[in-house]
């Protein structure tokens, strides 16, 4: 189906139909990014204690890595308008909290820029590593567009899009620079021992069985070989942990279109596309520079 030839622009959202995250973030590979994402913004000791001190996840197990995808989905797909509401009312939480240095002692704001950009890069970078390792498509090129779009999201919760890295490069470098303030913790072990066994119940419980060796430890297993020693746990093997990841992403592919059918609960993709057109239906085809 053919672009309508009059758009509202604010009505395409932050980054568009067009663009590289506009067809990676509606890749099933993202839930492995984003569970990777939290192993590694534990290994900040701050990150990780404004986590632990200020968040509901124990009583809410699925509650946080839920609205992280809230939050991405709507900046993604959803208007202009609803993207920085959604922004708003983030930025407005992490002005009211506070947490202790476990080190110092002292008190910080949740909303230290450090902090926001550490958060960011962590979850920008995860979601790339599950995307690639799972057999999604990307070239570098299309991982160097998308690092600079992200921009855009990091500039959402008050960063300088200008210090935010925009390139493989630039976030190479900032991980290196980044590596001596890491370390693990008792609060990581807390994150690392909640993702790999959230205190779910009922059936739920039964599922948590099959999450762990699968999604949680594969995510982990996708982490840098640094990362791994840092948290003092061993993954899987490279070779297994890209070959789970591809079977994961795979598997969720073909089974995920006859799920929709079957819920009400709808990607926020769907919604885009049926404000938009089926044109804008995202697709590893349509990624800038593909036939």
């Amino acid at each position: 189906m053919s672009r309508p030839p009059v758009l509202d622009v604010d009505d395409l959202g932050l980054v568009g139909p067009d663009s590289v995250t506009w067809q990676a973030h509606a890749d099933p590979a993202m839930w492995l990014g984003g569970v990777r994402s939290l192993y590694l913004q534990a290994l900040h000791p701050r990150a990780v204690a404004g986590v632990v001190q200020n968040s509901d996840f124990q009583a809410d197990p699925l509650g946080r890595l839920f609205r992280t995808a809230d939050f991405v989905g709507v900046t993604t797909y959803g208007t202009t308008t609803e993207a920085e509401a959604a922004a708003a009312g983030v930025r407005r939480v992490h002005r009211a909290l506070r947490a202790t240095d476990p080190d110092a002692g002292e008190t910080f704001r949740i909303d230290d820029p450090e902090l926001l950009l550490w958060v960011h890069c962590a979850e920008v970078a995860s979601f790339l590593t599950a995307l690639g390792r799972g057999g999604y498509p990307m070239t570098e090129a299309h991982a160097n567009r998308y690092l600079a779009e992200q921009r855009t999201s990091a500039a959402l919760v008050g960063l300088d899009p200008e210090e935010v890295p925009g390139s493989i490069a630039e976030m190479t470098a900032y991980f290196r620079r980044l590596r001596p303030l890491l370390r693990r913790t008792e609060a990581s072990d807390v994150i690392y021992d909640f993702l790999h066994r959230p205190p779910l119940s009922g059936w739920l419980a039964v599922g948590a069985r099959v999450y762990e060796p699968t999604i949680s430890h594969v995510a982990y297993s996708l982490l840098p070989s640094w990362a791994k020693a840092l948290h003092g746990r061993r993954g899987y093997p490279a070779p297994v942990a890209t070959g789970a990841a591809r079977a994961l992403r795979l598997g969720a592919l073909a089974v995920l279109p006859r799920v929709r059918e079957r819920t009400t609960a709808q990607p926020a993709w769907v919604a885009a596309v049926r404000r938009l057109g089926d044109w804008a239906t995202p697709s590893p085809d349509r990624l800038p520079g593909r036939a």
